[in-house]
């Protein structure tokens, strides 16, 4: 018997059989994990399976490739979090398909679940949930293999005047590297470069550029994926922020 305990954020969760459900988490060891709860539709545990929440988990299997079962510990929901307003069930949407669609399975990423449970304890405060929720778009891009590299430009290796981001490289270009290519690069605002104003309309546009490379780099790699639409529904909201 295969056993492991781990803290995890919940991703997802679906019916399995009258009175069990199929959970699914991002763990800080064990990265993506699926498994079945049993019992998990009953008044007891059923509230503590919500999106978002902060979970100690154990699972259980003969072999590793099975699909195990889980017994959990609640230890913070986020429910009441999520539901304060429109822009944090949407955000809480976003992460979790996002996770759930790119992950590799079983596959530790320390670093992207420490940003992935400090977003989630930010749901609720609007002022600075958006630019937390670009860096994390940011740190998973990065840690999934398809970093964008915003130091210098690609071309002249300028440090200045940087306004472009190449489609293919994911490196910054200036003005004067992009030349004739100018209307075939993708904007580089200056929030996106940890400057400027974090204005509704800056972050979206920002996101405009990070999501290219999920739905065109990450995504393709994992094969026929496409980008979920909890997250045109987050930038959208976000970009009304300012209007």
């Amino acid at each position: 018997m295969i056993t492991w305990t781990d803290d995890a954020a919940l991703l997802t969760t679906r019916p399995f059989g009258e009175t069990s459900v199929i959970i699914e988490v991002f763990s800080e060891a064990h990265g993506r994990s699926a498994g079945v709860v049993k019992g998990g539709t009953s008044r007891k545990i059923a509230p503590h399976l919500q999106p978002g929440a902060q979970l100690s988990v154990t699972w259980k299997a003969r072999l590793d490739e099975h699909l195990g079962s889980f017994t959990v510990e609640p230890l913070r929901s986020r429910a009441a979090m999520a539901m304060a307003d429109r822009l944090s069930l949407s955000g809480l949407n976003a992460v979790c398909a996002l996770l759930s669609l790119v992950l590799p399975e079983k596959e530790a990423h320390p670093a992207l679940f420490t940003r992935t449970v400090n977003l989630l304890d930010l749901l609720g405060q609007s002022e600075v949930w958006p630019l937390a929720y670009l860096r994390w778009e940011e740190t998973l891009l990065t840690d999934l293999g398809f970093g964008l590299d915003l130091s210098t430009c690609a071309v002249t290796g300028a440090t200045d005047d940087l306004i472009y981001v190449s489609p293919k490289s994911g490196r910054a270009v200036s003005a004067a590297g992009a030349g004739d290519w100018a209307d075939r690069m993708l904007p580089l605002p200056p929030v996106l470069a940890g400057e400027g104003d974090a204005t509704g309309a800056e972050i979206a546009k920002a996101l405009g550029t990070t999501g290219y490379f999920i739905e065109h780099h990450l995504l393709r790699s994992l094969g026929d994926r496409t980008m979920p639409p909890a997250r045109a529904r987050l930038v959208d909201l976000i970009k009304r922020q300012s209007d």
